[in-house]
């Protein structure tokens, strides 16, 4: 009896699973989803990808909590947030590849929608550093038109929405300490090890 209880149970979550993806598939054919995510395994822990139709809107850390990243999303950007992982399957095999050592620079297009003013200016900045070379705050602050705002471009660094992808984990201190890092420092010293970028 139990056998057939299991049995039952399986089709019930593949016969839902079918409705979740057709009713995914027509809301994207309706142009419906504002903003589509999923969650892709990496050797960090699990990170939610999101995406507006204008590129990668937002990365997370395996720290955050998905119901809040779904929220934020739903707050800041549209309620129409819907898990589409078709839609992001681009960024998916990047940042796979980029993982696996294959890939040194993201194709994807990025939507800094979660970003104003100053921090833009400093995540666009960051965005050229390029992979196996660091920069530092004074210089990420210069580049993005004020010097002295050292302080400021590393706040904009932490609250980058976009990180892995926007390399803010590049930018150290002038002295070269790690400095800070949203997803915490053994994250930060472990992309910088996979890019060759220190050798601590």
């Amino acid at each position: 009896m139990s056998e057939l209880k299991e049995l039952a149970n399986h089709a019930v979550d593949a016969r839902a699973a079918q409705v979740a993806a057709r009713f995914r598939k027509r809301a994207a054919d309706a142009g419906l989803i504002d903003v589509a995510y999923t969650m892709v395994p990496s050797p960090l822990g699990d990170l939610i990808v999101a995406a507006t139709r204008r590129g990668l809107v937002r990365v997370s850390f395996p720290h955050e909590t998905p119901d809040d990243v779904i929220e934020e999303l739903a707050l800041l950007l549209s309620p129409r947030v819907l898990e589409a992982p078709a839609q992001l399957d681009e960024i998916r095999r990047e940042l796979d590849q980029y993982f696996e050592g294959r890939r040194q620079r993201f194709d994807v297009p990025v939507d800094m929608t979660l970003t104003r003013g100053f921090t833009r200016k400093v995540l666009r900045a960051t965005a050229r550093i390029p992979f196996g070379s660091v920069s530092t705050y004074k210089d990420v602050a210069r580049r993005a038109g004020n010097e002295r705002a050292y302080r400021a471009a590393g706040n904009a660094l932490g609250a980058n929405p976009i990180p892995i992808v926007v390399p803010c984990h590049r930018v150290l201190h002038s002295g070269g300490g790690l400095g800070g890092y949203g997803g915490g420092l053994d994250v930060k010293r472990f992309l910088l090890r996979l890019e060759h970028a220190i050798d601590e």
